[in-house]
This record gives structure tokens, sequence and C-alpha cells, in this order.
């Protein structure tokens, strides 16, 4: 019975080891840009393997822990070693011998060592499971905190979803190789030279079949292993289609329900479902095959081996015990060998998301920031100032977004930006705030250049209500919340009220307890606008930004928000882009813009003398507006 067990064992370990897909890595081969694929590629073996190594260095904290699984892990592999020992006594002293007291002993012995080693295999678990989950959330930590701090032109190169696989995918592969396969590699290697050691301790003959027929076992199953490996690559590919053409058809409902494609999507998604079967079909048809090779290659192994000692048993040169011992010991080996086989290809796969992870680490921001910041003074009349602004987009660098802009704003006065879409408004917004610095000329807030500033002193001076607002997964009060964390309540409610949500807030299911869902996806485009400005008011920086901020809201809301925003702008620096002019004509400069430059600047008198541009966008919304109300 017992060799019984420890055989089963072994073939159901050793074909799922060499046959599983755990860890599942459905984006390893869809990388954040080529030649961090390269990098960790199979074909460059050597560096792919010292890509591992910086890894540890976030081991290094929890040495002790470290050194607590080690030794646990030392009383696992000397308590199995002895447990072989344990089953030539119990069959030599105990069944040949007859005697009901030695049997009795061998048997509490073997006890004993059983309960030793769940101790030690517990210990050993926990300690290298926590290890890996410790090392994996440092990991995590660390890529998140780089993530959110890197400039937004390496986002335009680099999709989200990809970072997101690099966060999740790649870090749990990682900590599945510090938990689990590299303990269990030094367990086998352990194991595998104690089994030998063993194994010509009881007999060396057949020690020697033992040694050759390891390799005719292993060989095929590593050669057909292979196969049924890019197998699974390929049918968890194939399952990140069929996820990844679902998550695009869920998050845009309501167009495939506007435009009643429900049915054409039901058998597209279909299609992809089956593709992702018949992938599958075909791993499980090779995975198949691969166990029985395994069973039959296994069994007749240990068939020659017992038929071999069976007959030394038959002659009287080995014990009955000795031989149980032996195949106790030949089953030890055989599994460290295919353990170590198999943690090998896991270290190939895990080479490659170290790189990654340890690309994304070392990425720099070209947002760079000074040791030394200077400190934001408001002793400047004019708060803000373009000089001789030249700008291009990195992923067009062709292309100029802004050019020759000069601009001064002065202090606590209402500027608007005007023209037509993709004159550069927007762009402007997004320099001041130091989300990508020019290629020529500087901006400078309070007469010190930006790029000499603090970049939290800096944002935090701004307010910026986006003409698409941005809602988190979460309830009203994290959302208005998230202008000035530390708010208390009270202050929400009045940034409430003022951007006029507070009433809509009130009727919600649970009132500013209430989970808005995903990107705000239950509220209406003015219910999320005004939460957006509610943000904006509790955060009340010295300089707002307005695009388009009250775009979304009906007729009634405009009129009171509007009301809002003309008193919270009262005494402080605002920008505003406008496509609708009749909100901007009272402010005290409209600057004209067209093709990434400045053309005119004035009030709106002025601008409908001098501007053509300006008259032209006046009479083309002016005579619409009069026209919808005749």
């Amino acid at each position: 019975m017992a060799y019984s067990l420890e055989l089963s064992l072994f073939i159901t370990i050793s074909s799922k080891r060499l046959t599983s897909q755990e860890p599942i890595v459905i984006d390893n081969s869809k990388t954040i840009n080529q030649p961090i694929s390269d990098e960790g590629s199979s074909t460059n073996k050597p560096k792919a393997f010292t890509s591992l190594l910086p890894i540890f260095a976030f081991i290094k904290p929890y040495k002790l822990m470290l050194a607590l699984a080690l030794l646990a892990l030392l009383i696992t592999a000397a308590v199995n070693l002895s447990l072989g020992q344990g089953v030539k006594f119990v069959i030599d002293s105990g069944f040949i011998a007859g005697s009901v007291e030695q049997l009795q002993s061998a048997i509490l012995v073997l006890i004993g060592l059983i309960s030793l080693l769940a101790i030690g295999t517990f210990s050993r678990f926990y300690l290298m499971s926590w290890l890996g989950e410790r090392v994996s959330a440092d990991i995590r930590k660390a890529v998140f905190n780089r993530i959110v701090t890197l400039h937004p032109s390496y986002f335009e190169e680099n999709r989200s979803g990809e970072l997101m696989s690099r966060l999740t995918t790649d870090t749990a592969l990682l900590q599945s190789i510090i938990g689990s396969s590299f303990s269990m590699a030094l367990r086998s290697v352990l194991m595998l030279i104690g089994g030998l050691v063993m194994l010509m301790v009881t007999n060396f003959k057949l020690t020697l079949f033992v040694i050759l027929s390891v390799p005719i076992i292993l060989i095929p199953m590593m050669i057909y292993g292979r196969k049924v490996r890019k197998l699974a690559e390929s049918s968890q590919a194939a399952i990140a289609d069929v996820g990844t053409y679902a998550g695009e058809i869920i998050q845009n409902i309501k167009v495939v329900q506007s435009y009643t494609h429900e049915v054409k999507e039901q058998h597209a998604f279909a299609d992809e479902v089956e593709k992702a079967f018949s992938v599958a079909k075909r791993r499980v048809k090779q995975r198949s095959t691969l166990i029985a090779i395994v069973i039959f290659l296994t069994f007749g192994a240990i068939s020659g081996m017992l038929w071999v000692g069976g007959m030394d048993v038959l002659k009287g040169e080995m014990s009955g015990g000795e031989l149980g011992a032996f195949v106790f010991y030949a089953v030890m080996v055989a599994m460290s060998v295919a353990t170590v086989a198999e943690v090998y290809g896991e270290l190939q796969r895990a080479a490659g998301s170290a790189t990654r992870l340890l690309a994304l680490l070392e990425i720099e921001s070209d947002i760079k920031e000074l040791v030394s910041p200077k400190v934001l003074t408001n002793s400047a009349q004019s708060v803000i100032t373009f000089r001789n602004v030249d700008f291009c987009y990195p992923s067009r660098p062709d292309s100029a977004a802004l050019s020759q802009i000069n601009l001064a704003i002065p202090t606590g006065k209402i500027v608007a930006l005007v023209g037509p879409s993709g004159a550069g408004k927007t762009t402007l917004f997004e320099l001041l705030q130091r989300f990508y610095d020019p290629q020529k000329g500087c901006i400078s807030f309070n007469d010190i250049d930006i790029t000499q500033l603090k970049l939290t002193d800096l944002r935090q001076a701004m307010g910026m209500v986006p003409q698409h607002p941005i809602l988190f997964s979460s309830d009203v009060w994290h959302n208005i919340r998230y202008g000035k964390p530390d708010a208390s309540d009270a202050d929400v409610i009045s940034a409430a009220k003022k951007a006029h949500a507070h009433e809509f807030i009130e009727q919600l299911p649970q009132g500013y307890g209430s989970f808005l869902g995903e990107q705000g996806v239950r509220l209406s485009g003015g219910q999320k606008q005004r939460i957006a400005i509610a943000r904006a008011i509790l955060k009340d920086p010295a300089v707002l930004l307005l695009d388009e901020a009250t775009s979304a809201l009906d007729a009634q809301s405009e009129y009171h928000v509007q009301a809002a925003l003309d008193e919270l702008m009262t005494n402080r620096t605002t920008l505003i882009i406008a496509h609708r002019l009749a909100t901007v004509i009272h402010a005290d400069l409209i600057v004209v813009m067209d093709q990434g430059k400045i053309i005119d600047s004035g009030n709106h008198k002025s601008l409908l003398k001098s501007s053509k541009l300006y008259q032209r966008l006046c009479e083309l919304q002016f005579d619409k507006a009069n026209d919808d109300n005749d």
C-alpha cells in the first residue's frame, strides 16, 4: 500500500507539473515594447536568468523569514529521507520478523517521522508562501508607485491593459516562483542528492538501473511536454481574446443596444468561444496522451526495477525491507528530477516577467523635478506667463500643437480661450499643469519657471474641471472629497450645494454614500459635471481651469452652476476654454487661437472689430441661437 500511495502521488504530481498551465501567463507575448520582449525571450536564456537576480533585492528585508523557511526545508528533506528507512524498519522488523512489539515500535517511529514531516511542511509552506505574497505585494506597490508618476506621453505609447497585466499577471508569476517554485526547486535538489545517496547505500546495483531509467522516462516527457505547454499558451491566448472581446462589448453596451447588434454580437462572441474551445480540445488531447505516456513509462520502469529487486529478494541477496526502501527512494528521486525540470521551465517564463517589471521600475519620467525646488509665492501681478512656447506631442513630433505662444494672464482675472477644435486650447492647460514640457520657451507661475517648482505645489494651486468629467468607481463622498482628502463631511456638502449638486445627491438611494458605478455610469452627464465642479470648489485653488465646465448641463442647471462659478471665480485667476461664446463674453480677456497659434486677444467688443475668426464664430453661434429662438 505504501508503494502504491507513493507511486500514485508521483504520477499525479509529475503529470501535473509537466503539463501545468500554472501560473497562467496570458500576455507574456504582448509586451509593453519590443526591446522588453526581446530581453525576456527564451532564446536569450543566460541573460534571462540573470534578470531574475534583482528581484531578490525585494526579499532582502525579510531575511529572517527566508532563514526560517530554509531551516524548515532542511528538516523536511531530512525527515523525507528518513521515511525510507522507516519503511524498511516496518517491513523487516514488523512484517517479516513477525513480532507484534517490533511492529508497534516501528509504526510509532513512522508516525513520529510523519508528524514531524507534517509540522515541517506546514512551516515551510506557510513561510515560503508568506514570503512570496509579501514580495509580490511589494513589487506591485513599487511598480504602481512608478506608473502613477510617469509622464502622460508614456501612456500614449503603452496601452493601459498591458500595464495592468504587468501589475497582475507578471507579479503573480513571480509570486509563484518565490513562494512555491523556488522552495520546490531547493527541496527537490536536496531530495535528489539525498535520494541518490540513500539509493547507493541501500543497493548499488539497483541504483544503476534507476539512473539509466530516469532519462528514458524524462526525455520523452520533456519533449512532449514542451508541445503541451505551447498549446496551453495558445489556449490561454484564445481565452484572452474571448475576454478582450467580451470586455469591449460590455463596456460599450449602450452603443451595441442602440444599433440593435445584440444578436450579431452573440454570434461573434460564440465564434470566439468556439475558436478557444477548438484550441483547448487539441491541448486536452495532447495532455491526455502525455499522461498516458507518463503512466506507461513510469509503471514499466518500476515494474522492471521490482522484477530485478524481487529476484534479489528471492535469492536472499537483499531483504524485503531494503526493496521497499529502495522503491521509496527511487520514486523520490524521480519526483525530484521531474520537479526540477518543470521549475526550470517556469524560471524561463518568470525571467521575462522580471525583465518587464524591472523595465517599468527603471523608467524615468520625462517631467523632471529639481532636488531643491523653489517655493511658490503669491507676489507677482501676472500669475501665469507663456513666453515663446513651442510644443509638439511626443507621439506626433512633426506636428506642432502650439507655436510661438506669448500670453500673460493677470492675477484674479478671467481669461477665455476660444477657437475651433484642434486650435491648442486644451494643450495650453496640459502644459500649464506640467503634464508635458514645451520643446521651446518657458512657462512661469508667479514669475517662477514652473520647471523650478515642486510638481505637487504647482498642481495643488490649480483646480481643473474637464469637459468630460472623470468619476471613480466609488461613492459620492469619495468623488467630491478627491479635491481635498482631509475635508469634513460638512465641507463636502457645502461644496455640493455651491455646485447645485446637493439636491440630486440627496435623492440617490444612499445619498452621499451611493455607489456611482464605473466612471459614474449611474449619473447623467449634467450630474457628473456638477460632481466634478463640487470637487474643484472643495479644492479651493488659486487658479481655476474650466474646460467647457457647463457644457453638459441643461439650461436651468447651467444657470445655477454658472452663478456658483461666478461666485467662486471672484478674486481668483480663471482660465476658461469655451466653444459657446455666450458664456465668456464678459471675460476680462478673450484669447483667440487657431492652428496652435494666438491670432488675437482682447475683450468681446474689441475682438468683434479686430478678429475675423471671432466674428465668424459669433455669427455662427448667435445666428443659430436666434434661429432656435424663432
